[in-house]
């Protein structure tokens, strides 16, 4: 019965670096139904970070980028042989339920399964910072629109808020924030820049049994940072397997 089965032979250009956008489907009602803080919200937050750092331990890509419900995943060695059809079946699955399992491992309930959708963007080296700059800048401006409207939503119903916030520019928002007594440069920054996910050096102590002698080595781990720069070409170059481009592997 193989015939009747819908077969995509089409590989990721081996000559690319590739980069996979997860997306939340429908997630805007699974926060509110979870009853998450608005506009940001903790546990929903580590959650999140707990699907990137299972996908990094899975896959071991280059670098992870997470805002809201969007994680971008900057593959180093490409798996199932770049198969687009295998890319984006297995990691938006993997995400699913790495979701689900840190959702449950706090104590939520959700009423509903958990899914993610995938697009796979094969980029030039040359353009990998350009896109995760484009995505960091729309996590700044989902910043910016959210927090306008959960602060207008204290003072008027959700129809008149989103009338209210129509057209309004960057600098509007600012100035409306600012006159409720929020300056929003001063949020945490990784609701204005995102979170990432990425291989560190960091220094160890140990003991030299032979020596008898404490000594230091440098070891790489996994770091979470809630404190990212503006992205720029040079913090790209800096990462672990970034430099070093091993095409696919099989499946």
């Amino acid at each position: 019965m193989r015939e009747h089965e819908v077969y995509s032979n089409l590989r990721v250009p081996p000559s690319s670096r590739i980069v996979l956008r997860l997306d939340g489907r429908g997630f805007h009602r699974l926060t509110a139904k979870a009853g998450f803080r608005r506009p940001y919200d903790d546990v929903f937050r580590d959650i999140m970070v707990s699907a990137c750092l299972e996908i990094m331990n899975e896959f071991s890509p280059s670098f992870i980028y997470t805002f809201s419900d969007e994680i971008n995943v900057l593959l180093d060695s490409v798996p199932f042989s770049g198969r687009v059809e295998k890319l984006d079946s297995v990691f938006p699955a993997f995400a699913s339920s790495s979701f689900t399992i840190g959702a449950v491992s706090r104590g939520l309930s959700l009423d509903k399964p958990v899914s993610f959708d995938c697009r796979v963007i094969p980029l030039g080296r040359e353009v990998v910072w350009e896109y995760f700059r484009s995505r960091q800048d729309e996590a700044w401006r989902n910043c910016l629109n959210s927090y306008a409207y959960w602060t207008l939503r204290d003072e008027m119903d959700r129809d008149d808020a989103a009338r209210t916030l129509n057209g309004m520019k960057s600098d509007s928002l600012h100035e409306l924030l600012f006159e409720r007594g929020l300056n929003i440069s001063e949020v945490p920054a990784w609701q204005r820049r995102g979170i990432g996910v990425y291989r560190a050096p960091v220094k160890v102590r140990g003991y030299n049994p032979l020596t008898e002698r404490v000594v230091s080595a440098v070891r790489m781990r996994v770091k979470v940072d809630m404190e990212l720069p503006l992205f720029t070409e040079g913090f790209f170059e800096g990462l672990q397997g970034f430099k070093e481009h091993n095409g696919s592997e099989s499946a």
